[in-house]
């Protein structure tokens, strides 16, 4: 969602770092450039108006002028103010004893409350808890089905009835959930094209009858200040306990994350990030601000990586990395954790150094769907030897995945160039890695052509060199 603005900021602080010591006039003109930034990406103005004073204000008396480094100093200021912007962590949802606890869901329609109330009760359901979904969104067709089919894929029971009563639902859906052990219950309230006096009478309602522990509103972050401003009047009217933002993973331009806490003085609790179910995170402003500055988010790539890895199949992969010995059954096992973690492009922008240049490096997803249905074309003993692949077995392969026969020779190719670099990675630091990932990134995984590493090979020539200045003298 943030490129564009994380573009921009770069470009910003790049002008910065190319003037070796800058001056207060270098300052104003950076705060100028990331306001106009803010602006487009469509940032509450007053939210900008405060956030740039902030930062100017702190720039300045942080000895960025003095400083050898003055675009780090600023990247650093930058950081802590958005991450206080978007701040304080507070995803914590405050469990009553005995439950069950309520949480209600509120928001505006197509917002995407009652995909959230499902991944919501997804993730307390991986804690621990036994949730309970109340279909009371009575307003719009099919909610109550869409609920029901959500619940289903889940296991997780859906309290409905044949009712138009949303304050008689909520409560008989609370009494359910109680005579059934169920510790939480999740409130799918209706919602409104914009907000009216019948929408809040009807939540104003069922919060009085239920008596909610926790309301939540749910936001589309890709309607920018729309958003906003709909958080701010439920806030006015039903005060609200956290924000969930959907759809970040979107084309929009994210004004609404970056305004919303500050417009509402609600924390951000949890941000949907895709459309499974699974796609809900916990939001950390600390994090985010990362993100947007190009700086990657190491604890989130390893939150995933965990996920998906579990320590001794790590070491086991580090060995056969090392040892140049990876299988295409390795490489089709790899490539399906990565799809799980949220895809290539996902993953690159959370490694440092690495977001920053993600406008340069082109990631095609779809590519390691083609090469699932190569590798399973393949037998086992192919697998485990891509060098027995010849022109006939090239043919059969082809036809099983149905890609041309010079797909399959240019994924063997590419296969190979892989495991030797991998091999050579293992034996290189961070800088050596970063751009030897930056070369995968922009490599056809099907032409067989991929940028050879010569860190070898320089420092052969090094030593040859050496050798010739001693001969000489």
């Amino acid at each position: 969602m943030f490129d564009a603005l994380s573009q921009k900021f770069n470009d910003v602080f790049r002008g910065l770092s190319g003037r070796g010591r800058i001056s207060e006039a270098n300052v104003h003109e950076a705060m100028r450039q990331v306001r106009t930034a803010l602006l487009e990406a469509d940032v509450n103005y007053k939210v900008v108006k405060d956030f740039c004073e902030s930062v100017q204000q702190k720039a300045l008396g942080a000895d960025v002028i003095k400083s050898l480094h003055p675009g780090q100093v600023m990247i650093k200021v930058v950081n802590d103010e958005l991450t206080e912007l978007m701040g304080p962590v507070d995803s914590k949802i405050y469990y009553v004893s005995p439950g069950p606890t309520v949480i209600l869901l509120a928001g505006l329609q197509g917002s995407g409350k009652t995909t959230t109330a499902a991944k919501l009760a997804k993730y307390l359901l991986a804690k621990g808890k036994l949730p309970l979904l109340i279909a009371d969104d009575l307003q719009r067709p099919a909610a109550i089905e869409q609920l029901r089919t959500l619940g289903e894929q889940l296991d997780i029971p859906v309290y409905s009835e044949d009712s138009k009563n949303a304050v008689k639902v909520a409560r008989h859906g609370v009494k359910f959930a109680t005579k059934n052990n169920r510790d939480v219950v999740i409130l799918d309230t209706a919602g409104r094209l914009h907000i009216d006096k019948e929408l809040m009478d009807e939540l104003s309602n069922v919060c009085d009858a239920v008596t909610p522990h926790q309301i939540y509103l749910v936001c589309d972050s890709m309607t920018g200040q729309d958003a906003v401003n709909s958080a701010k009047e439920f806030n006015d009217k039903l005060e609200l306990d956290g924000v969930i933002l959907t759809k970040l993973d979107g084309d929009a331009r994210g004004g609404a994350a970056l305004s919303v806490k500050a417009v509402t003085g609600k924390p951000i609790k949890f941000v949907g990030v895709g459309e499974k179910l699974d796609k809900l995170e916990e939001f950390h402003p600390d994090r985010m601000a990362s993100r947007i500055l190009g700086m990657g988010d190491v604890v989130s790539l390893v939150e995933k990586a965990q996920e998906q890895f579990s320590a001794e199949e790590a070491q086991k992969m580090q060995e056969k990395l090392s040892k140049g010995s990876l299988t295409f059954d390795d490489f089709l096992k790899q490539m399906q954790s990565v799809k799980k973690m949220g895809g290539i492009k996902d993953i690159m922008k959370l490694v440092p150094g690495l977001g920053s240049q993600m406008g340069g490096m082109d990631f095609d997803d779809g590519e390691i769907t083609r090469i699932e249905a190569i590798v399973r074309s393949m037998t086992r003993q192919e697998r485990h030897n891509p060098d027995i692949i010849d022109r006939s077995r090239r043919k059969r392969i082809a036809r099983g995945s149905g890609v041309e026969p010079s797909d399959v020779s240019g994924l063997v190719k590419t296969f190979n160039q892989t495991r030797q670099m991998m091999k050579a990675m293992s034996g290189m630091g961070m800088m050596g890695r970063m751009k030897a990932v930056k070369q995968l990134g922009n490599m056809d995984m099907f032409s067989g052509k991929m940028p050879q590493l010569r860190v070898k090979q320089r420092s052969k020539r090094k030593r040859v060199d050496r050798k010739k200045k001693k001969r000489r003298r």
